[in-house]
């Protein structure tokens, strides 16, 4: 299978495709996703982390509970570096920066999430231009946290939804072929031996 990228006793890695589900979703239509295909080659895979149904590229699993945990907690302790590439609308004034915006789910309209500054959870992403593509720029998005549709929501709210994004664009940005975010590069200590592993997957966009 061309899109497992790694695979070993403490862990796999996968490229996922964009539209392919990081878990089961509800009812039988929705069980196919990435870990169940995981399974097939390594029955002890346990889901880390998870990619936005829309979002491709880098997605880790576990072998077995101990390993899922360990890879968790370095997950917690920021010992793990991920960076995606978007394409956004819109070109940003500066060449690089952060976006420090609290965020919480939008309740009424799950799952959608919104900047919240009384009651969100502390957010950060750094950025920085990678190319300015006419009307478009090309960024490099690094989460220093991990919340739930953290990327999407926060380039939207400084003006720059990524292209694709039917959930927080503009409206004709359905009309896109996909959502154009992907997780590019993975970089973590081997949970088994510490050993420093890294892997890059190339936008498809």
């Amino acid at each position: 299978m061309d899109w497992i990228v790694h695979l070993d006793a403490g862990l796999v890695v996968v490229d996922k495709p964009a539209g392919l589900l990081s878990v089961p979703g509800r009812g039988p239509s929705r069980a196919d996703c990435a870990w169940s295909r995981v399974l097939a080659l390594a029955p002890d895979a346990l889901i880390v982390h998870r990619l936005d149904m829309a979002t491709s590229g880098l997605l880790l699993f576990g072998r077995g509970a101990d390993l899922q945990r360990a890879l968790s907690i370095a997950f917690a302790e920021r010992r793990v570096h991920k960076r995606y590439i978007a394409v956004v609308e819109g070109c940003p004034q500066q060449d690089a920066g952060e976006i420090d915006l609290p965020l919480s789910a939008d309740w009424p309209n799950r799952p959608r999430q919104q900047v919240d500054v009384s009651r969100g959870k502390p957010s950060l992403t750094r950025w920085r231009v990678l190319a300015r593509e006419g009307g478009c720029t090309r960024l490099a998005l690094e989460p220093v946290t991990g919340r739930s549709h953290q990327l999407r929501v926060h380039a939207a709210a400084m003006g720059w939804p990524i292209v694709g994004d039917s959930l927080y664009g503009r409206p004709h940005a359905g009309a896109a072929p996909r959502l154009l975010l992907h997780a590019s590069e993975l970089a973590l200590p081997h949970p088994l031996d510490g050993r420093p592993l890294h892997w890059l997957s190339p936008a498809p966009f």
